[in-house]
């Protein structure tokens, strides 16, 4: 009640501004012809926010489980690889790497003799999912280690090797709490594929700055921008909340 009451309310401020003759929302006016089609033009890029963000959602949770696994091992040394990776991955800023894998990674493919280019989808799939990745690998690693340590035991007492026991009896456990933290940085993947634009995708964002440069109305545009991020978010939220609900987890209030 308290999200549809806010939407009404940031509904009835911009119905107001709009009657004023000193701002210029009649550029995302749905009664206008050139309104109507600003609109369209900028939810349109709605589709590619999804499915970026979907595709790099599903790379980064195979991801992170391949790399907290080692992670978990008695093995010194693959603790020791798992954990670098976690920390330099987390230190690095999102935009700095997006550039580094669209811009530098088909130069280090080039200079192993492989012509494979990135375009702006994939580049923004490929950072999506190894930033996220490190994140999803410290969810899987606290999930699994709330797993009392004598199933580990246990399973290890009746011959099962430790990959055997992670797929049949700690993770099978684990999935109940590990789910709906890794649906909550589902929305984290979307809020950031917005940096997707400076690479040239045609994203939610990427379609407001090229509508901002056309009509010279930031604050309008912007606007509505942050509408479609708030919607998106608020679905996606309702979902999580369902998903904790069918899991047992969470809030129930």
């Amino acid at each position: 009640m308290k999200k549809a009451a806010l939407l009404s309310l940031l509904f009835l401020v911009l119905s107001g501004c709009a009657s004023s003759s000193s701002w210029g929302w009649y550029v995302i006016d749905p009664r206008t012809k050139s309104g109507w089609i600003n609109i369209k033009f900028l939810v349109s890029g709605m589709g590619s926010t999804i499915q970026i963000s979907l595709i790099a959602a599903f790379i980064s949770i195979i991801l992170g489980l391949i790399i907290v696994l080692p992670g978990l091992s008695s093995r010194r040394w693959l603790r020791v690889i798992s954990r670098i990776y976690v920390e330099f991955v987390r230190a690095i800023p999102l935009l700095p790497m997006l550039f580094w894998v669209f811009y530098g990674l088909p130069l280090i493919f080039k200079s192993m003799g492989l012509n494979i280019p990135i375009d702006p989808f994939w580049g923004a799939i490929i950072t999506l999912a190894i930033s996220d990745s490190a994140f999803t690998a410290e969810i899987y690693r606290a999930g699994i280690q709330s797993i009392p340590k004598g199933q580990t035991e246990a399973a290890q007492t009746v011959g099962l090797s430790y990959a055997q026991s992670m797929r049949y009896v700690i993770l099978p456990q684990a999935v109940r709490l590990i789910l709906p933290p890794i649906a909550n940085q589902f929305i984290y993947i979307v809020k950031m594929s917005a940096f997707a634009s400076v690479i040239g995708m045609q994203e939610l964002t990427r379609r407001a700055n090229e509508l901002v440069v056309s009509e010279y109305r930031p604050l309008e545009i912007y606007s509505l921008l942050i509408v479609e991020y708030l919607v998106l978010v608020l679905v996606i939220s309702a979902g999580v909340r369902w998903l904790e609900r069918r899991m047992g987890t969470g809030d129930h209030r």
